[in-house]
């Protein structure tokens, strides 16, 4: 498995990766008109814009992109970052590559120049980021309107 930064030409890829992704295994927990919209904004045009103000990597078995995640600035700001975009194909799960994408996103200059970290976690990956460090912001312990749970680290 290789962890390397997104390229633009992985957009179609990445954006597959997702939208399968959470068809498979976010289904259970948010309806079909959440990955409806999700479709329509993560698109390999949606990916790459997103790209332009994040940092990107992807997960590769051989030449097949099987997870990928972004960190960006939170709203712009020198000193709070967002991650987003992480997703492992569900035959990947369980092996490890989430939390080596995790890691990854942990050593990009965005993390390491940030005193915290959020991450709006869907309700399907909550407990995975909070083994990760990752608590409830602001202790609230229900998911927001998006129906995510506001994670975050502090560094």
């Amino acid at each position: 498995m290789n962890i390397r930064k997104f390229r633009a030409e992985d957009a179609e890829a990445v954006s597959a990766l997702i939208l399968y992704t959470f068809r498979i295994s976010n289904s259970r927990d948010y309806p079909p008109e959440y990955g409806e919209a999700l479709a329509k904004t993560l698109t390999p045009d949606g990916i790459r814009r997103r790209a332009e103000s994040a940092h990107g990597y992807v997960a590769a078995d051989g030449e097949t992109v099987v997870g990928c995640g972004m960190i960006a600035p939170f709203f712009g700001s020198e000193t709070e970052s967002i991650l987003l975009t992480i997703f492992v194909l569900p035959e990947y799960q369980g092996r490890g590559i989430g939390r080596q994408i995790v890691e990854t996103l942990e050593q990009d200059e965005y993390f390491l120049r940030a005193a915290r970290i959020e991450i709006p976690a869907s309700v399907t990956a909550v407990e995975f980021y909070r083994k990760l460090g990752y608590d409830y912001k602001n202790g609230a312990r229900e998911p927001d309107s998006e129906r995510h749970y506001r994670l975050e680290k502090y560094r």
